[in-house]
């Protein structure tokens, strides 16, 4: 299988990303994938609460939705469309959603983020995803070619529970679509994305946001780039830079069967909620 990651810098100006993601997954074709994925937030990135909410459009039926829809049915190439706003009718929060088309243009299915970044980066910059955001309550796998992928989002990255949940169910690929942070990123992307790889001896296909935009308060946020690929082994096979661009890879299905051969973790492991656990405190 061959996967085309797409790198971008969005901003918050619909139109310009949609011509970005546009450009990149005509340019993306001569490498003739058999999948393109998006980052998070392709459609949109930045902006204040009030803004997203009214940038959220309608899955399906949206500007976003239906470019990327008639792109795969008109290239007859599958699209994992990284994550778009969605609006939630009647609600004031919206969900942060992958949808998957096939390559004839047929929605396969989505996936909404369960794992809400709220956090205080370590300049005090702020990060409230859930002031806009509601958080998804099922998860997607799907399968292209006899290769069964799972869907996950960014911050979903730190939480190796969701994975070991979908790995239960036999997943070759995890993709995650992502808007990773460059103070966060320098120092946990890679050996996240490596870590889960090793763990559940499986591709991670981890496409990110790079360059950055600036709060309607004029602060700047940087993203970290460096979209990537690891193999079931942790090996990193295919990295990006901080530039918008393209990243090509081809995925070894025999890599795959080999690690797990090697080390058959699937049969070794034991089901921990039938294990005691004690906790004692020493004596001072």
């Amino acid at each position: 299988m061959k996967i085309a990651l797409i790198q971008m810098n969005s901003q918050p100006y619909r139109a310009a990303n949609l011509r970005q993601a546009e450009e990149l997954m005509q340019q993306a074709l001569s490498g003739r994938p058999d999948l393109i994925v998006l980052p998070e937030h392709f459609d949109w990135t930045g902006g204040t609460a009030v803004q997203k909410r009214a940038a959220a459009d309608h899955v399906p039926g949206g500007a976003a939705y239906k470019l990327v829809q008639s792109f795969a049915a008109r290239n007859r190439v599958a699209i994992h469309a990284g994550s778009l706003l969605e609006t939630r009718v009647g609600s004031k929060r919206i969900h942060n959603t992958s949808v998957i088309f096939d390559a004839h243009g047929n929605e396969i299915g989505l996936y909404r983020k369960i794992h809400l970044f709220d956090i205080v980066a370590p300049d005090g910059k702020v990060y409230n995803e859930s002031e806009t955001v509601a958080a998804g309550d099922s998860l997607l796998i799907y399968e292209i070619g006899g290769i069964r992928i799972a869907c996950c989002i960014c911050y979903d990255l730190r939480f190796s529970r969701l994975f070991d949940r979908l790995a239960q169910e036999n997943v070759d690929i995890f993709v995650l679509p992502a808007a990773f942070t460059r103070q966060t990123g320098k120092d946990h992307w890679e050996v996240l994305c490596r870590a889960r790889a090793i763990e559940f001896q499986a591709y991670v296909v981890a496409c990110g946001q790079c360059g950055h935009y600036e709060t309607p308060a004029g602060e700047r946020r940087d993203m970290h780039g460096h979209s990537m690929v690891c193999d079931p082994w942790g090996k990193v096979v295919a990295e990006a830079g901080d530039e918008v661009g393209v990243l090509e890879v081809e995925i070894d299905p025999t890599c795959i069967t080999a690690v797990r051969s090697l080390i058959p973790m699937a049969t070794h492991r034991v089901d921990l909620q039938n294990v005691q656990l004690a906790v004692r405190k020493a004596q001072r």
